[in-house]
């Protein structure tokens, strides 16, 4: 199997471990987006059970990391919640905590040995999978195939890493490492950060342990490395991203890193450390009456070290926001054009995703709103510089308009629930709502420049019934933002009722008008202005109608 005193491994060991791998870290995501589907709503109501309780905020880390089956997926997502405004930096920090734990249950679950089982499951879960009309159940078909293809891919690694332990080369790598315990966190960091998942490189490491490639004691560092290697994720997922959310992944690292680097002094100072650990927990095993497998203990020690850390770390949360916030400090920022809350990273989880979008669906209908009462003061001061600032807020309404839309399409591509299915058609509509809105507001500011231009006079009367038309405009507006925030039926439903009055007020401002226009009191050229004014402040109250009937007939129904 290997070639001369190199220990070479020939091209079909080196294609059969990478193949062993990409089942593994497939299967992996297979049943962790299974699990996901299945939950459906569900993880964001876990979420949205955070409080300030940081126990809670360590549970609820661990249940959705268990669930994604990923601590770097689960830490990118409180990046992208943090960056949302969907959880505070103290809150996010309880959470990263118990992702670091939720991550070793995968460990436990490979550690079980259940690779005879692997094609029983594959051909259970693709039956199910593929032949099953009922959604739910077609989901935990999923989670059966992902299940079975991860440990398929697993015995493939475990066969092909078999033959290291009899490769001299191998044997004595390995050594090193024994000596040098800094070796080995280094080169558990590394697997980690190129495999961008700390349960991959677990997998990898229990396979070695495993087959006798690799022995307990050599492992320990590694695994300590993995937990370093896995805050990269979450530090390149800040990038782009608001203070608050760099704040987060700046903890996670600084919170795995000393843990692991606190261990790791320990084991230089205290002599056979490792050996220790090993006779303990075998001692332990036995007490009980079992026998225990070099990849269990491994197992054991990765979910031990993860949950001796959050205790160490628990009650010095608020030392850590302070850390972190003294590290990165807030930044002073203009009007920020583009997104600001989605993150491309958080598709392959399409729910957070959603509620990413929903934020900032709510913030593009701020700036509408911001939009439309500036539009109504230009108009009726006739100010330059306010008619410029409402084309400025309304590009920057356009480019949100793309970009969102373009997010969308891409959360459609991913594997949805129905709920989300529905989520994503309802805010393609409420996002053309909401652009539409700035659309009308550039309308009347496009009004008051003709007006400036031509010097159009308007009668005290006509621009009393403007003033009062802007303000039941604005009024609607408010109620549709407030509405789409927290997705309320009450306040829905009082939109369709202010509709209904602006669509009368319109019709009472226009006969009067015309009244007008006959007695001779208006000037003809004004008059045709003042319809167009009023028309588009009308239309505004039909896009704020569509947003709401999108929420009664989403939202409100779920």
């Amino acid at each position: 199997m290997f070639k001369g005193e190199l220990g070479i491994l020939p091209v079909d060991i080196i294609f059969n471990f990478i193949g062993g791998l990409g089942l593994f870290v497939y299967g992996m995501k297979q049943m962790g987006d299974g699990l996901q589907k299945t939950a459906g709503n569900k993880l964001r109501g876990l979420l949205q059970m955070l409080t300030p309780n940081r126990v809670a905020g360590v549970l609820v880390g661990a249940g959705i990391t268990s669930i994604i089956q990923s601590s770097s997926a689960a830490t990118v997502m409180v990046v992208g919640f943090v960056n949302a405004g969907l959880m505070t930096l103290k809150q996010s920090i309880g959470v990263i905590m118990g992702a670091n734990i939720g991550t070793t249950i995968t460990a436990q679950l490979i550690a079980f040995r259940l690779s005879d089982y692997a094609l029983y499951a594959v051909a259970i879960g693709a039956f199910t999978y593929l032949f099953s009309s009922e959604r739910k159940i077609k989901y935990v078909g999923q989670v059966l195939l992902g299940f079975g293809i991860l440990f398929l891919g697993m015995s493939i690694m475990e066969d092909t890493m078999r033959p290291l332990r009899d490769s001299q080369v191998f044997i004595d790598l390995m050594e090193s490492f024994g000596a040098k315990p800094f070796l080995g966190v280094l080169i558990g960091a590394v697997v980690t950060i190129v495999l961008q998942s700390s349960t991959a490189s677990m997998g990898i490491l229990i396979g070695l342990v495993s087959v006798g490639a690799l022995s307990y004691q050599m492992a320990v560092p590694i695994i300590l490395g993995e937990n370093i290697g896995t805050t990269v994720t979450a530090l390149l997922s800040s990038i782009g991203t608001n203070t608050a959310a760099k704040r987060s992944a700046l903890a996670h690292l600084i919170f795995n890193v000393i843990g692991s680097l606190a261990f790791v002094t320990v084991i230089y100072t205290v002599p056979n450390l490792p050996a220790i650990m090993e006779v303990t927990l075998v001692r332990i095993s036995n007490y009980f009456g079992h026998s225990i497998s070099p990849g269990r203990m491994l197992a054991n020690t990765h979910s031990a070290f993860n949950v001796l850390n959050t205790l160490l770390w628990l009650p010095f949360v608020g030392v850590m926001v302070k850390i972190v916030t003294n590290l990165v400090p807030e930044k002073e920022i203009g009007v920020q054009r583009g997104i600001k809350y989605i993150d491309k990273r958080m598709l392959q989880t399409p729910g957070v995703a959603l509620d990413q979008t929903h934020k900032e669906l709510v913030r593009m209908a701020k700036l509408s709103r911001k939009s439309v009462a500036k539009a109504g003061d230009a108009f009726l001061k006739g100010d330059k510089d306010t008619i410029a600032e409402v084309k400025k807020l309304e590009d920057i309404i356009d480019d949100l308009e793309y970009s969102v839309v373009a997010f969308l399409a891409e959360i459609s591509n991913q594997s949805l629930s129905e709920d989300d299915i529905n989520r994503v058609n309802s805010f393609l509509n409420i996002v053309d709502a909401v652009e539409s809105m700035g659309d009308h507001a550039e309308n009347i500011v496009e009004l008051a420049e003709y007006k400036l231009e031509n010097e159009l006079p308007f009668t005290e009367h006509a621009q009393e019934e403007l003033r009062n038309m802007f303000d039941r405009g604005e009024e609607v507006l408010d109620y549709s933002i407030e509405a789409l925030e927290d997705f309320d039926r009450e306040k829905s439903m009082q939109i369709l009722e202010l509709e209904g009055k602006l669509d009368s007020l319109e019709k009472e401002y226009k006969d009067e008008h015309m009244q007008r226009l006959k007695d001779g009191q208006c000037y003809s050229v004004s008059g045709v202005v003042f319809l167009d004014v009023i028309h588009n402040v009308e239309n505004l109250g039909d896009q704020a109608t569509n947003i709401a009937h999108q929420i009664l007939e989403c939202f409100c129904n779920q």
